[in-house]
Parts: structure tokens; C-alpha cells; sequence
């Protein structure tokens, strides 16, 4: 008895959580994920489906699919090195190679900006009925704010939590409306391009595989405190990211599934063609009845704020990793970053005549940028030079040099159709 007294009271014991070690991991997939219910992704969704019907699901299951594997091959990189990849291409690469794909992806996070940015002064249009312009300069003075000063990290959890409570109604409501399920499973893995769908398959590419989340990843996995001490930590650590990802893509394929789901059982069942993105809103009338317009524009208000701060990150990390340095947001390169990517993005945002038109456009310009970040990317972390013994198999060379591949073919495409 005496025993078990003096073991009561040890404080030494060495901690070991087995399976819910996997709890500590989470989150670097999970703010990456917030790019998934985004305004762009919403307004291709909701025009994959209307147009299209069920015929576009495969776009996001192949979205899906080449995301999980490019994402955790970037999270590699940085557990692995210490380096997010816009710092590992200016270390490891020429001038004449990095500087032109880095620039690149600043323009994309520019573009991912403007999305974010007109998805909240949307939000505002239908809240309070403030003209676009001007919801846009309050939505990107907003976010500044919550980047300069550092407070998003305490609203961060909220912000995810609510934007993910809509994500989760478009869920449940699969189960209020009348959705033909064996067309809708032969669709997720039967690829088809109906005639007049490259534009929106391409804008779907874009809004599910973003260039800047690679960046961010990258980046966001080192904030962790993780034990990288020897070799049997760092594959752990590999190991449980994987798992990070992998839930945390599924949970995205499933939403952005769901969003084309119930535009195809709903607006091109209907014959009605989605033209601006207050329309959506219609969907959750059956769930939340009279207040589903509010609910609507709140939900894209917060998914506007939270997808623009990621992007402004992404921003400031790619443009601080041209300098060697790492994102600090008292750093004047990530400071920099963030605002050329909000400032630009705004500036475009008053000469866009279409809002719709312009989100749509906004994430097919994403998948033109993506095959020269995944080039990069890969050439990286499959160099025993950057990598070590952490190099990427030939197997996975392989893959990841496919999708590549693939993202190319697509964007010829549609550059000749």
C-alpha cells in the first residue's frame, strides 16, 4: 500500500499517450483547410454544380487526392529542414529559378486575396447592404489589423469552429434534398469534361489545390514544438502529420462535395443557372428557414476573414523566405508580403465589374501558378542535398512529378479551348 502511495505522488513519470498522441498534431492541416470553404470555393462549387450537374465531382476527389500527397510532401520538407519552402528554393536553387516562381506565387496569393476579399464584402452587401468597394476596403483593413497586431490567434479557433458549423450544415442537408447517389458516386471517380466546363474545372483545380497553402504548410508546421532530436522522432512526427492531413483534406473533399451536390439537386435541377453568390443562400433554407440569408452571410463573412489572413500569411512567408528569412509579422519582409498581396488584391477589386465572374477567375488563375510550384517543390524534397535521407523515393518522384504533369495538360487545355 505503501507503494502505491510513494507512486501516487511521482511526478516524474514519463509521458506516453499513445493513440491520443494524434491530438497534438492536429491543426497546421486544419488552418490550411479554412482555404477549402473559402469564398472562391464556394462560388466554383456552386457553378460546377448549377452548370453542370453531378459531372464535375471528380475535380474535387482528383483536387483532393493530389492535394493530400502535395501537402504532406511539403510539410516534410519543412519538419525535415527547418525551412518553409519559399526559404529552401532561395537557399537551394538559382536566382534565375527561384526569384520568377516566387514572384509567381505571390501573384497567386494576390489572387487568392482578392477572392477572400470580395467573399467578405459580399458578406457585408448582404448584411448591412454596403456597396462592394467599400466592404472590401473595411474587409481588408480588418485583416491587416488582426495580422499587424497578432489577435488572430485568439479568435482563430471561433472563426474555424463557425465556418465549419455551415460546412457541416451543407452536410446535413444531403439529407433533406433528393440527390441521384449513383450518378453522384460514378461522377467522384469517372472523369468527364462536358463541353464548356475546362474554365470552371480549372477554377475547381484551383480553389482545392492552392499554391499559397503549399507555402503555408510549410511554414505553419514549425510552429509546433515538436521533438526533432533523432531519427525515430522525426518519423513519428512525419507520421502523425500525415494523419493531420489526411483528416483534414478529407474533411474539405467532403464539404466541397457536399456544396456541389446541392447545387445539382437544387439550381440545375431547376434549370436555374448560379449568376451571383448571394443566390446560395437558398440552399440552407430548408435547415434554417427565414434567417438562412443572415446565417449565409455570416458564414461567408467569417470564411472571407479567416481564407484572407491564411493568404496574407502565405504572402508574407514567400516573400520573407526571398529575403532567407522566416515569416514574422514584426519581420518588415512578412510585413511587406501581406500587404503587397491585400493592397494589390484590393486595387484589382475596383475594376472588377462582376463579383461572381471575378471569383471564378480569381481560382483558375490559382491552377495556372500551381504545376511551377509543384515542379519546384518536388525538385526539393527529392534532393539528397536538401533533404538527406528524407528524400523523396523514385516512387513518389514519380507521383508528384505527375501531378505536375497533369495540372500542365489541363491549364494547355484550356489555354486552347
Amino acid at each position: 500500500m505503501w507503494n502505491i502511495i510513494k507512486e501516487l505522488k511521482r511526478k516524474d513519470h514519463q509521458r506516453y499517450l499513445g493513440g491520443l498522441d494524434f491530438f497534438k498534431y492536429i491543426g497546421p492541416g486544419l488552418l490550411v483547410t479554412v482555404g477549402f470553404i473559402d469564398p472562391g470555393n464556394w462560388a466554383s462549387n456552386f457553378a460546377a454544380g448549377s452548370d453542370f450537374g453531378y459531372s464535375l465531382l471528380w475535380v474535387v476527389t482528383l483536387s483532393t487526392v493530389m492535394l493530400i500527397v502535395l501537402q504532406h510532401n511539403v510539410a516534410h520538407l519543412g519538419i525535415v529542414t527547418g525551412l518553409c519552402l519559399s526559404e529552401a528554393a532561395t537557399r537551394y536553387t538559382p536566382r534565375w529559378v527561384s526569384r520568377p516562381i516566387l514572384g509567381s506565387a505571390v501573384l497567386a496569393s494576390v489572387s487568392t486575396s482578392l477572392a477572400e476579399i470580395l467573399g467578405g464584402a459580399i458578406a457585408l452587401q448582404m448584411l448591412a447592404g454596403i456597396p462592394i468597394m467599400w466592404g472590401a476596403i473595411l474587409t481588408t483593413v480588418l485583416v491587416v489589423i488582426l495580422l499587424f497586431t497578432n489577435s488572430y490567434k485568439r479568435i482563430e479557433r471561433s472563426i474555424i469552429g463557425f465556418v465549419s458549423v455551415i460546412g457541416l450544415s451543407f452536410l446535413y442537408e444531403l439529407f433533406l434534398v433528393d440527390i441521384d447517389w449513383p450518378a453522384a458516386v460514378r461522377s467522384w471517380v469517372i472523369p468527364s469534361i462536358p463541353e464548356g466546363s475546362l474554365l470552371i474545372i480549372m477554377s475547381v483545380l484551383g480553389a482545392v489545390v492552392m499554391p499559397h497553402n503549399l507555402f503555408l504548410h510549410s511554414e505553419v508546421v514549425q510552429s509546433r514544438e515538436y521533438n526533432k532530436r533523432d531519427d525515430s522522432s522525426i518519423r513519428r512526427l512525419l507520421k502523425y502529420e500525415f494523419y493531420d492531413t489526411l483528416f483534414s483534406m478529407g474533411v474539405g473533399w467532403a464539404i466541397n462535395s457536399a456544396m456541389i451536390l446541392l447545387a445539382a439537386s437544387t439550381f440545375f435541377a431547376g434549370g436555374v443557372q448560379v449568376e451571383e453568390l448571394q443566390q446560395a443562400k437558398s440552399l440552407l433554407d430548408p435547415l434554417l428557414g427565414s434567417q438562412a440569408g443572415t446565417i449565409f452571410a455570416l458564414a461567408l463573412l467569417m470564411a472571407g476573414l479567416s481564407s484572407t489572413v491564411t493568404s496574407g500569411m502565405a504572402a508574407g512567408s514567400i516573400f520573407a523566405g526571398m529575403f532567407g528569412e522566416s515569416y514574422h509579422i514584426k519581420d518588415i519582409h512578412s510585413r511587406a508580403g501581406i500587404l503587397i498581396s491585400l493592397g494589390v488584391a484590393l486595387l484589382v477589386i475596383f475594376f472588377i465589374g462582376n463579383p461572381f465572374k471575378g471569383l471564378i477567375i480569381s481560382q483558375m488563375v490559382l491552377s495556372v501558378q500551381l504545376p511551377f510550384t509543384v515542379f519546384l517543390q518536388v525538385g526539393l524534397t527529392s534532393s539528397r542535398r536538401v533533404m538527406g535521407e528524407y528524400a523523396n523515393s523514385r516512387w513518389s518522384t514519380f507521383v508528384l512529378y505527375t501531378i505536375a504533369v497533369v495540372v500542365s495538360v489541363l491549364n494547355i487545355m484550356l489555354l486552347f479551348s
